[in-house]
């Protein structure tokens, strides 16, 4: 198989010069994603929504590579404020409660302040 590269429109993706997803043989690589609404550039105040349409953004990419939130085998959360993710504990345990893929997370500045969560995935594609 062809390597693939998947855009999902943002700007940031020309300005850098990256991908949002990468599809290798039987592997999707997911580019750390924020919660921005891609179709309007805007991003909520809150981690919680943030964090929802971080899953959003997620989703539509993989399954533009062929693949689905089920299919994730590792996944990693990186958060500005580390005490901001007990509050996203529902949010992902709505979507990976049942994937259960290994994960890590850990405390970092993001690029832009108002980005409070960054998730990156890998997942399977067949």
């Amino acid at each position: 198989m062809a390597r693939k590269l998947i855009s999902s429109g943002s700007p940031f993706e020309d300005v850098m010069g990256y991908s949002r997803a990468v599809v290798e043989g039987d592997w999707v690589f997911v580019s750390g994603t924020t919660g921005f609404n891609y179709e309007n550039m805007t991003i909520a105040d809150d981690v919680v929504n943030q964090t929802e349409q971080c899953f959003k953004n997620i989703k539509a990419v993989l399954e533009q590579a062929g693949s689905s939130l089920d299919k994730i085998v590792r996944i990693t959360y990186i958060l500005p404020t580390a005490s901001d993710f007990e509050l996203t504990l529902p949010v992902l345990k709505k979507y990976m409660g049942n994937v259960k893929p290994a994960a890590t997370v850990f405390s970092a500045a993001l690029i832009d302040e108002k980005m409070k969560i960054e998730i990156q995935v890998t997942a399977l594609n067949k």
